[in-house]
């Protein structure tokens, strides 16, 4: 398991177990010290647990922000309850760190396998990470970034891709 994953699972770990948030390792990598967006997921039996994120960063370090994402996914995801400690065991984790957003003018500009997309229109926004089951083109993928968003029509919609460097 990456040193990053390990965060994110210990991160949870404590919290579910003890309530408590841990502080970032002391002497901090460049890659733990760098600013990035950060995606954690979670995973139980192959399915989907909870996955929070923020497609830029929110904190001073990519490992403040893999503690903050990580206790999210756990915690906080809409689409599910709480991880309790008797799931602990059965949890599988995944980091993704994004790249900074870039706009991109047409939909060939995508690929679903390589990068994420991010839907904006107004204060509607829906991402997608790239390279997930089920999705093989860029039409579904800002399909379903865009339901994700609330955004039903592409008047003055802009279309954003990243990449993500993947930890398990």
């Amino acid at each position: 398991m990456h040193p990053i994953v390990e965060l994110a699972k210990k991160s949870i770990e404590e919290f579910v177990k003890r309530g408590r948030k841990i502080s970032p390792p002391v002497e901090l990598s460049a890659e733990y010290a760098a600013r990035a967006g950060v995606f954690v997921s979670l995973k139980k039996h192959g399915s989907l647990r909870g996955c929070i994120g923020t497609f830029q960063p929110c904190k001073d370090s990519i490992a403040e922000e893999v503690i903050q994402n990580a206790i999210a996914a756990a915690t906080q995801d809409p689409r599910f309850s709480a991880v309790t400690e008797e799931e602990l065991d059965d949890i599988v984790y995944s980091v993704d760190v994004l790249s900074v957003p870039e706009r991109i003018e047409a939909i060939g500009d995508l690929d679903p396998k390589k990068y994420g997309v991010i839907v904006s229109q107004g204060l509607k926004r829906g991402l997608l990470l790239p390279d997930l089951e089920g999705v093989d083109t860029a039409e579904e993928q800002l399909r379903i970034a865009k339901m994700k968003a609330g955004i039903w029509s592409d008047e003055q919609m802009e279309i954003f891709r990243f990449a993500v460097t993947r930890y398990h």
